[in-house]
């Protein structure tokens, strides 16, 4: 069994065409907290002479793919036909964790011949699951790259070998542990509002579980949450404001552990600690973003490669 499970290691899928509109760049602004104050504009009105994309929006083309109409969460998350593994059930799936590492600015409308390359780069099986691990490649129609992304997802109770099985042949930067005893460098306070979820569902990701209260509840959640890459969302944008001096470009990985839920209100409490020089010239944090009307952690393990604006003082 172990050489079944094998298989999944490189497996790639085939290429999936992804467009996006100036539209879709402002409705995942919206959807990620974004508001009409003079630091958003540039990521909520066109004709703001710094308009541009937030460096987070890849992440939604995985669902959003190249239509502008809506989708069955359930037929996109069926599964592809992976070799190793069982057929996937869409119910018993969980983000486990996220990065982007941003290669180059989007443009403002992707025109066609855009692609969304995905490899199967890490399995991981124990007594609670299997965990697979994805990398993701946005490329422009002459192939150049312009994001690399890796996500894990945990298959609740699912069982390939019946053992213990780990293998991974590529994935993220992990995030350095935050310093004891050092308040953080930078906090930045935000607040989900109780639509939150309704509009960031719009940008692809349209799994009752953020809008059905039954399913909520049958999940075990007590009614809807938030989308874990909104509340990926909110914690870029609380990078850039407090530490890129609000400039997308300044952002150049960011990674997260999804750790607890958040629901449509929430205030989110993102703690950023500066750990020493990353690569190419960048600094390189440590953040955990904080629930807090429940106290735990929304977001762990989050690391950042940032060019850390001059105004961004300790």
């Amino acid at each position: 069994m172990s050489s079944e499970i094998e298989k999944v290691i490189g497996f790639q899928l085939p290429d999936r065409p992804v467009t996006w509109f100036k539209r879709d760049l402002i409705l995942y602004a919206l959807g990620v907290g974004a508001k009409n104050t003079e630091d958003d504009l540039p990521f909520v009105y066109e004709l703001n002479p710094n308009f541009a994309a937030l460096p987070t929006y890849p992440v939604v083309l995985t669902f959003k793919g190249d239509s502008q109409e809506l989708n069955l969460f359930a037929d996109r998350m069926k599964g592809d036909n992976i070799p190793g593994m069982p057929r996937v059930d869409p119910n018993r799936i969980v983000h486990g964790s996220q990065s982007i590492e941003v290669l180059k600015a989007l443009p403002l409308v992707s025109g066609s011949g855009w692609k969304w390359k995905t490899r199967y780069t890490g399995i991981s099986e124990n007594k609670t699951g299997v965990v697979l691990t994805a990398e993701s490649t946005l490329v422009d129609p002459k192939n150049v790259a312009y994001a690399k992304l890796y996500s894990s997802s945990f298959n609740i109770g699912m069982k390939i070998t019946g053992n213990k099985f780990n293998k991974t042949i590529a994935g993220p930067p992990q995030a350095k542990p935050i310093p004891e005893n050092k308040k953080p460098d930078w906090v930045y306070k935000d607040e989900t509002s109780t639509h939150q979820a309704l509009i960031f569902r719009l940008s692809g990701d349209y799994n009752p579980l953020h809008i059905d209260p039954a399913i909520g509840q049958a999940a075990g959640f007590g009614g809807v949450i938030l989308h874990g890459l909104s509340t990926f969302g909110f914690a870029a944008r609380g990078l850039l404001k407090t530490v890129c001096g609000n400039k997308p470009e300044a952002l150049k990985l960011f990674g997260v552990r999804f750790t607890s839920p958040v629901k449509p209100g929430d205030a989110l409490e993102t703690q950023i600690w500066e750990v020493g020089p990353g690569p190419n010239g960048t600094t390189e944090v440590t953040f955990v973003t904080k629930n807090l009307r429940t106290g735990k952690n929304a977001l762990g393990g989050g690391i950042a490669y940032i060019v850390k604006s001059p105004s961004a003082k300790l």
